[in-house]
């Protein structure tokens, strides 16, 4: 196979798995594994900062990169922590002053907020060092215990993570060559066979010879080729030694060096044209098709050496990794899945017309029946064993032909189907459920901040018709997504978003501008209606609303007499409607609710406690009575 051959191949398997290759080689950029005109670039960037000092004192300066936070850790680890606090004192001041001048990336309210000026102001890391020394009576113990902490982070991050990344890299790209599918979860293969601290071992050994051999200079160059053949070793046979791969390796490149450095330096140009786009060139295209190649390289390598009877080949016995198992093999494996698959084409007749649509892509019923049940049992089932039916089709890497088995996962049988249709009655009953809840969440968080019980919403009932809606939403537009959790999950983010984001803009269009919430000040917010910080606690309640307490409160609903069921909708949604006609001219409003135009300006005190005269001047009660 020729160097052309081999290029022509590696950008076939590119052009099959672009997106995810192109991830897999990102990651590995920002790893450090590969070079990039790209990562030197943002580095180059993120290098900048603004800091002078002038008096004895440092002004420390918000900019692109953290060297405030360095100079936090710098004093903090030579034991001066009072210095390290002054610091990160004046460095949070100024994280604050410059989000309170941006909208979106607000950094003065919120849980979100406090963890992450914590962080980049380095407060965390003194409060840790501090209190370390208070408590064990030593100045130095604290600074002392922080370094080696991040030592050791630092050595286990490499030795778990990045050393491990390279194998997993040759995986994908191996498995890529063969089959028209690679899913995400290819990326944890190491922890389905159990081999992930083994192979991180074995990986660990490789990086230590390199490193010995890069003291040396030349040989550091011959080695470097020397050993190139380890990830994709262990990456077929995660089960050897670090030695056992590196002695394969070097046997497998005997005679073949020059010919991997000449494969090499053909990527020369593409290094020039990856400089002249500051990297984009090579994290979109060139960098996965030069790891491709390498891949390639590596396959006719392994046959050469096979061929040959290179001693320690026979170790490189994973079939299915070059070419696609037979239909009887599949068969005999996976004959479970083939089975389902089977007997589920023998489906009964389903209703046409609009009944379907609202039941194939809403997942609504017009009503419930024995056989609407077996379709949640079938469509549960067929979400677990989607993965498996396209290893039994050929579609992707078999994992039950491999000589390591992927553990299989005992899953025990739900007493619930998330895949399911659910019932008008049932959708009605739990908007008013989830809106119920919702306003005792937030009555309830009132009420621990502030000590005191609000009504909260523009409604007078105990309800929150932001969260039932939301709700709602989530079974019924995103039931087509609802196999995948993934998906699902920033489905939720972005319909809750959406709606949250509406519903302001609504109510302060009808009611003149008046909020009933204000996220100003909140890391990630837009225009004070939505913020990151709450569309992750949505993303997360959303996660369990779908997938554990809706399909739970539906098995209630359905026991409840349909008559009984029926007339209990229908009394909520009369109470409902006259609350809403009744408050759209008298909404609830007042303290807590609707008064955040004036405490945006005073997050840290009480509405009681600030006072506005009618030219609009703002201030406290005492202030106010000195101003005049």
């Amino acid at each position: 196979m020729t160097r052309k051959e081999i290029k022509t191949r590696a950008r076939q398997t590119v052009k099959k798995h672009y997106m995810m290759l192109v991830m897999v080689s990102l990651i590995a950029v920002f790893l450090g594994l590969q070079s990039s005109s790209f990562d030197n670039f943002v580095r180059m960037y993120s290098s900048e900062s603004v800091g002078t000092a002038a008096e004895g004192k440092t002004d420390t300066r918000v900019a692109v990169g953290n060297t405030g936070l360095v100079d936090v850790l710098n004093q903090t680890m030579s034991g001066d922590t009072e210095e390290g606090r002054q610091l990160s004192e004046a460095l949070k001041e100024e994280i604050e002053r410059s989000g309170e001048e941006n909208r979106i990336l607000g950094r003065s309210r919120g849980a979100l907020s406090k963890i992450v000026n914590g962080i980049t102001s380095g407060s965390l890391f003194v409060m840790f060092v501090s209190g370390i020394n208070s408590l064990s009576g030593s100045k130095n113990l604290g600074s002392l215990i922080l370094i080696m902490l991040a030592f050791a982070g630092v050595l286990g991050f490499n030795f778990l993570i990045v050393n491990t990344y390279t194998v997993i890299s040759a995986r994908m790209f191996l498995e890529g060559r063969i089959y028209d599918k690679l899913p995400a979860q290819r990326f944890v293969f190491l922890l389905r066979v159990k081999r992930w601290m083994k192979v991180s071992l074995a990986m660990l050994k490789y990086t230590i010879y390199q490193a010995l051999w890069m003291l040396t200079v030349i040989g550091g160059v011959i080695k470097y080729y020397s050993y190139s053949q380890v990830p994709y070793i262990l990456a077929e046979n995660p089960d050897l030694t670090g030695r056992e791969a590196i002695t394969l390796s070097r046997r497998m490149m005997r005679g073949h060096k020059w010919e991997l450095f000449l494969l090499d330096c053909s990527f020369i140009g593409w290094s020039i044209l990856g400089a002249c786009t500051f990297g984009l060139s090579e994290v979109f295209y060139s960098l996965p098709y030069q790891s491709a190649s390498f891949c390639e390289y590596y396959v006719r390598l392994r046959g050469k050496a096979k061929e040959s009877g290179i001693l320690g080949a026979e170790l490189l016995n994973d079939r299915y990794l070059y070419e696609r198992a037979a239909d009887d093999v599949l068969w005999e494996a996976y004959m479970d899945v083939l089975e389902w698959e089977e007997d589920t084409e023998l489906q009964e007749e389903r209703p046409g017309g609009i009944r379907r649509v609202l039941a194939d892509w809403f997942g609504i019923l017009l009503g419930s029946s024995q056989e609407e049940r077996a379709y949640e049992e079938r469509r549960e089932r067929e979400v677990r064993l989607g993965m498996l039916k396209d290893a039994a089709e050929g579609r992707m890497y078999p994992g039950r032909l491999s000589r390591f088995p992927e553990a299989a996962k005992q899953k025990r049988v739900e007493t619930f189907h998330y895949m399911r249709r659910y019932s008008v009655w049932s959708l009605v009953l739990l908007f008013f459920i989830f809106s119920f809840i919702g306003w005792c969440w937030e009555v309830s968080l009132h009420l621990v901040l502030d000590g005191v019980f609000v009504n909260r919403g523009a409604l007078h009932g105990p309800w929150l018709p932001i969260y039932g809606s939301g709700g709602v939403l989530l079974l019924t537009l995103l039931n087509r997504v609802r196999s995948s959790p993934v998906k699902e999950f920033f489905c939720i983010i972005f319909v809750c978003g959406m709606v949250e984001y509406w519903t302001s803009y609504y109510l302060e269009m009808v009611y003149d501008g008046m909020k009933w919430w204000d996220y100003r000040g909140y890391f990630l917010n837009l225009n004070g209606r939505i913020c990151a910080e709450g569309l992750l606690v949505f993303g997360i309640g959303g996660m369990v609303f779908v997938y554990i307490a809706a399909p739970l409160l539906d098995n209630r609903i359905r026991v409840i007499r349909k008559q009984v069921l029926v007339w209990s909708c229908l009394i909520l949604l009369g109470m409902y409607a006259a609350d809403t006609v009744y408050s759209a001219g008298h909404p609830n409003e007042g303290e807590g609710i609707t008064d955040y135009e004036v405490q945006s300006r005073f997050p840290d005190r009480h509405e009681s406690a600030v006072w506005e005269d009618q030219q609009g001047h703002y201030g406290t009660q005492e202030g106010y009575i000195c101003w005049q």
